[in-house]
């Protein structure tokens, strides 16, 4: 497959709400994955629910302070270089590169990005405590994405 095709392969899966795709062609196997986000919405009510059409009712809003955002924590945010999948340990059955509550290096290697069978390494441009991971193993990652907060 020429490098402009599988350009707009990438595009247009990521564009679409495919979880999930695997393509293969003369030996190569080009498998993508997202993971779909839910968006949560607090609401304020008294209590019981909220009445729909035909006696249906939605359960009772979950209070706004307990509803987990995605906005990183105070800090220094690691953001992706490339687009691929994120890898936290060097193998599927290893520890992670590091865990919340690490202290990291300037240089340390923090995760993996695979692109196009090529392993980058993913290196802390801060040194102190990983505050947060926000992507998981096999996640599919954009360009700049945030993967870490370093404070």
């Amino acid at each position: 497959m020429e490098f402009e095709n599988l350009v707009k392969l990438i595009q247009t899966v990521s564009e679409s709400e495919l979880t999930r795709f695997s393509y293969e062609e003369k030996g190569v196997t080009i498998s993508m994955k997202k993971e779909k986000q839910q968006t949560l919405v607090a609401v304020e009510q008294g209590t019981g629910g909220v009445p729909l059409a035909a006696g249906i009712s939605l359960p009772e809003a979950v209070p706004s302070a307990e509803v987990s955002t995605a906005v990183p924590a105070e800090g220094n945010v690691v953001k992706s270089p490339l687009v691929g999948t994120f890898y936290s340990g060097p193998e599927p059955e290893t520890e992670p590169f590091v865990k919340v509550g690490d202290h990291v290096s300037r240089g340390q290697t923090l995760g993996i990005v695979e692109a196009m069978k090529l392993m980058n390494e993913i290196e802390s441009d801060y040194e102190g405590v990983v505050k947060q991971i926000l992507v998981s193993n096999e996640d599919v990652i954009e360009f700049g994405q945030p993967l870490f907060v370093i404070g």
